[in-house]
């Protein structure tokens, strides 16, 4: 992990974020019902990190090698609609991704935990990965989450970028009650 002031010099930069989901938004367990279904344990404050981060500006997308209906599902709860399933090489979709946004791979994220993640994490500007990620995923990315993938790895990661952009406390405070400004 790169020294702190520097991960949140990347962050700061960030308009795009990219997730993987098996590892990251998940445990990485598959589940697979007996008519071949496949099934998935989404953490509900990791995807509530997912919104926070959308309703502050940052644009999300998913970038993952499996291909389940279910991720297609949650993603479109989630209201992410830059999702790429089945993708082997992450890398060419990301640089598509990029250049449909008019981005440069400075103002992306990725964040990953296994060794497919890894060309698209150098590419970008800021890289994460969960406590349970890969080692080698976890000697090259800027931010090490402390928490494993599918267990509030992905809204750590959130946070950090929204207070990386001093945006945190304003994501947080339209989920507060309403107070007078006398306190009574």
């Amino acid at each position: 992990m790169k020294p702190i002031e520097e991960c949140r010099a990347r962050a700061r930069r960030l308009k795009l974020m990219v997730f993987d989901v098996d590892g990251v938004l998940t445990d990485g367990s598959l589940y697979f019902t007996d008519a071949g279904g496949e099934i998935k344990v989404f953490n509900a404050r990791d995807g509530h990190g997912l919104r926070m981060l959308q309703a502050e500006g940052v644009t999300l997308a998913i970038i993952t090698g499996r291909n389940a209906a279910c991720v297609a599902w949650r993603m479109k709860n989630l209201g992410i609609k830059h999702v790429y399933q089945g993708i082997g090489n992450k890398l060419p979709t990301l640089h598509e991704l990029l250049a449909k946004l008019g981005m440069d791979a400075g103002e992306a994220g990725f964040m990953g935990d296994d060794v497919i993640d890894l060309q698209a994490m150098a590419a970008c500007g800021f890289s994460a990965t969960p406590a349970d990620g890969h080692e080698i995923n976890r000697q090259r990315a800027d931010y090490i989450a402390s928490l494993p993938g599918g267990r509030g790895a992905a809204r750590e990661v959130c946070e950090f970028i929204l207070a990386a952009q001093g945006k945190l406390d304003s994501a947080i405070a339209r989920h507060l009650p309403f107070l007078p400004m006398d306190g009574k």
